[in-house]
């Protein structure tokens, strides 16, 4: 790929990438606005007085219509400004910043462990296709696909902390104990991780078969080379190449899926954050840690595109073929 076709391409996704983020805010301020009840005097309590109300909807800018509180947030999204929490006046932006490593980390910890349990998978469907083990992973698979992840955040909770008693029922563990922080890790990852160990199980080995039917693999196992040999050492780096977009899709959507996770096991994040947010009617957080959620989810499709296309010889062709078209 010329470095003009690549600038173009990078071009065309950083513009698509803007109007997403911008998209998303319109629609999450109009969200807002649909949510019955004004926000201010439920926040404030059915007694307080009118002046108070307009008072603290000015504040948060709900006295604006759509289009102008849509303008006044990315004004002030230009300085860093997120607004501020309504009740303790703390910009919105530092509580996001304190809670988000906590999101990251388990949304970082579940990508790890899908991809230390997918592609073994994947290798093992690939190398006996058709077999016993093959249709055993393919059937696990599918059924950790369809599992929603909150649904395996219950069944985990209920079976491994309350019944079973081996890992802690909530919380994130003591803030100066490693081993207990890993240990209230565990269900989390696990309910976060189990639908992409299959999504990556099954693209894995479908990428892993195609390069395995091409002319060189067959010239290699005329040679007497063995398939094990074949498998990891010729057939897993260029059929792992397509699963690094989708690795960038699932990382967004695991920051996503980690929100869910966190209210589910009571753990400090931007889950916690968002939730205790939206129960309380305070807007300003809502609407800032939605945002940061959706930048990131934007952010990450976006270098993982421009990863593969980077590092994938037929992306770069065709690209460059589009270019000459």
């Amino acid at each position: 790929m010329t470095s003009a076709s690549f600038q173009i391409h990078l071009a065309f996704k950083l513009a698509t990438a803007l109007l997403a983020v911008a998209g998303s805010v319109v629609i999450l301020m109009a969200l807002t606005r649909l949510i019955p009840g004004d926000p201010a005097t439920v926040i404030l309590g059915s007694r307080a007085t009118p002046e108070a109300v307009a008072a603290l909807n000015a504040r948060i800018g709900l006295d604006k219509p759509l289009a102008g509180q849509v303008l006044a947030f990315f004004g002030r999204l230009v300085s860093g400004d997120l607004g501020e929490d309504v009740f303790n006046g703390r910009p919105v932006l530092t509580l996001v910043a304190a809670a988000l490593p906590n999101t990251v980390a388990l949304a970082i910890s579940a990508m790890l462990c899908a991809i230390a349990i997918g592609v073994p998978l994947a290798l093992l469907s690939a190398r006996w296709p058709g077999g016993k083990t093959d249709r055993l992973i393919a059937f696990l698979s599918v059924g950790f696909i369809s599992t929603p992840s909150f649904v395996v955040s219950v069944f985990l909770l209920m079976v491994f902390s309350v019944t079973l008693r081996w890992f802690p029922v909530l919380g994130a563990g003591d803030a100066g104990d490693i081993g207990d922080q890993l240990w209230h890790l565990v269900l989390p990852t696990a309910a976060l991780a189990i639908g992409w160990i299959g999504y990556i199980a099954r693209l894995l080995r479908s990428s892993l078969l195609e390069v395995l039917g091409e002319s060189h693999i067959r010239t290699l196992r005329a040679y007497g080379v063995s398939e094990a040999k074949i498998l990891m050492k010729y057939a897993l780096k260029p059929a792992i190449l397509p699963t690094v977009a989708v690795l960038g899709m699932g990382f967004g959507e695991l920051l996503g899926g980690a929100v869910f996770a966190e209210v589910i096991f009571n753990r400090p994040g931007l889950g916690s954050l968002i939730y205790d947010a939206i129960r309380t009617r305070n807007y300003p957080v809502v609407q800032g840690g939605v945002f940061i959620i959706v930048l990131l989810y934007v952010l990450t499709n976006l270098a993982a595109d421009l990863a593969q296309s980077l590092i994938d010889p037929r992306e770069r062709a065709r690209l460059a073929s589009r270019k000459e078209a």
